[in-house]
């Protein structure tokens, strides 16, 4: 199996990046130089250093050693929406180019890129490129994050039907409890061990740091 990943979520606001970083600290915490990647993300805040993205940043952090800015998040769009309307608002162009240039840095850098997506699987990003066409581009095995909470064993079952149907490998799934009061939470886990195509690599407690988290997940089944 390929050694860099893809992170997809099942919506936006389910803890892709938590659980992006959680795979980072987890590749790291047996050796691996690793390194995080949010090629392309909407939703940036103005600084002195340039537009900043928070997921972007929080995947910079995690990395070990820490990569360039320009390199984890090459496009960043500031309007929180999504990403083709804000470049289109903001006039900026979405290319492959800076973003196989910053892949091709990072892989030849280090052991292991978690690239995050934006969003849900099929979020466009330009009026010709879409976001389920970056792992097909890369040859990245799919890691999805399920937040869960009432309506996840739909979008999962659905999000995974897509991932295949696109012709990538579904390589595993993290469940993520992001409403810890959410009701027969355990049974909607435990439904979803049951009918995804894929192991599930972990189950993140609500609200636990991202390090603490990957110590929970089982990397075996990414190789």
């Amino acid at each position: 199996m390929a050694r860099h990943l893809f992170v997809a979520g099942t919506d936006t606001g389910i803890g892709k990046t938590h659980g992006a970083q959680a795979l980072v600290h987890a590749f790291r915490q047996v050796g691996e130089r690793v390194v995080g990647m949010k090629p392309v993300a909407s939703g940036s805040a103005r600084t002195r250093e340039g537009l900043r993205n928070q997921d972007a940043l929080d995947l910079q952090a995690a990395s070990a050693p820490t990569p360039p800015y320009a390199l984890v998040n090459p496009l960043a769009l500031e309007a929180a929406v999504s990403p083709h309307l804000a470049a289109a608002q903001e006039g900026a162009a979405v290319t492959w180019e800076p973003l196989d240039g910053a892949f091709q840095a990072l892989s030849g850098t280090y052991d292991r890129v978690v690239v995050e997506g934006v969003g849900g699987w099929m979020v466009p990003l330009s009026e010709t490129i879409s976001a389920e066409e970056i792992p097909k581009r890369w040859g990245l095995p799919v890691v999805l994050v399920v937040g869960i909470r009432l309506g996840c064993i739909s979008h999962a079952r659905l999000t995974a039907r897509a991932i295949q149907g696109d012709g990538c490998l579904l390589a595993g799934w993290i469940a993520n409890l992001v409403e810890p009061d959410m009701l027969l939470r355990d049974e909607n886990v435990e439904t979803l061990r049951r009918l995804l195509p894929a192991p599930c690599l972990g189950v993140l407690p609500y609200r636990l740091g991202p390090s603490e988290a990957a110590m929970l997940l089982d990397l075996d089944p990414l190789g």
